[in-house]
């Protein structure tokens, strides 16, 4: 079953780093947010994947055409062959397709344009920059039982801002900074059916064009995923990120 990733916005939040590469290659610990994501998958028996990138896409590229270089340790000798020899080999068993869907299509566009690499087959999809400890199986047999087109992966987001509660005379009786919300929100994490591509056009955004007609229509499934999840729409959520995996505390390292 493939894994679509949608890896070629802009990261305008994360211009700091997006300005000399895309969003999905931005490192956590010395790896692109794109491998741990690639991770996620692969561990639970998933490892067929078609990369939808865009903007700045031949880093992309290179990356995954040059797997020796930007994965492992080498040793050349340049006295007998420029053939590299590899230190430490833990090069993943992925199949990646890398597609170039423009540099300004929308998320459901990008999607659109992959159908001829999905067929006519069930698959995933998510964002290149989120990570979770979600179970994939376990959100593939939900879909298989609601039998929907397409099934979203809900999560509690983390609130931007400390919250308080204050008593009628003003006082604080309660503090918490930056709680988990009770709303859910879109996690990505999606699975579809091939029936999706009735939905799709080159020019259509999945979240405000799509998603809203498939609940209209009553084909469209909630997962809830109460565990682990976090974006990397900013510099503070870059860092926090980095600092779980330096810490040896990544939830999502699951592999």
């Amino acid at each position: 079953m493939k894994s679509v990733l949608l890896a070629g916005g802009l990261g305008t939040r994360l211009r700091e780093e997006t300005e000399v590469r895309p969003k999905p290659m931005i490192e956590i610990g010395n790896r692109p947010i794109l491998w741990h994501l690639m991770n996620i998958y692969s561990a639970s028996g998933f490892s067929e994947f078609i990369i939808c990138a865009g903007y700045k896409s031949e880093i992309i590229k290179q990356y995954f055409s040059s797997p020796i270089i930007m994965s492992n340790d080498f040793q050349i000798n340049y006295t007998k062959t420029l053939t590299p020899t590899l230190l430490d080999d833990d090069l993943p068993k992925w199949d990646v397709i890398v597609s170039d869907t423009g540099h300004s299509t929308m998320t459901g566009g990008r999607i659109n344009r992959i159908k001829k690499y999905v067929r006519d087959e069930r698959f995933f999809c998510t964002y290149g920059d989120g990570l979770a400890d979600i179970d994939l199986k376990e959100l593939l047999d939900f879909h298989r039982d609601q039998k929907t087109v397409a099934t979203i992966t809900a999560v509690h987001p983390t609130s931007r801002f400390g919250q308080l509660k204050i008593d009628e005379e003003g006082r604080v009786g309660e503090f918490s900074e930056k709680p988990t919300t009770h709303d859910w929100i879109n996690g990505g994490f999606f699975v579809f059916e091939p029936e999706i591509f009735d939905f799709l056009n080159d020019d259509c955004v999945l979240e405000a064009d799509v998603l809203p007609l498939l609940a209209q229509s009553g084909q469209l499934s909630a997962y809830k995923h109460e565990g682990f999840w976090q974006p990397m729409d900013t510099y503070r959520e870059s860092k926090l990120l980095n600092q779980l995996w330096s810490d040896g505390n990544a939830p999502w390292k699951i592999w």
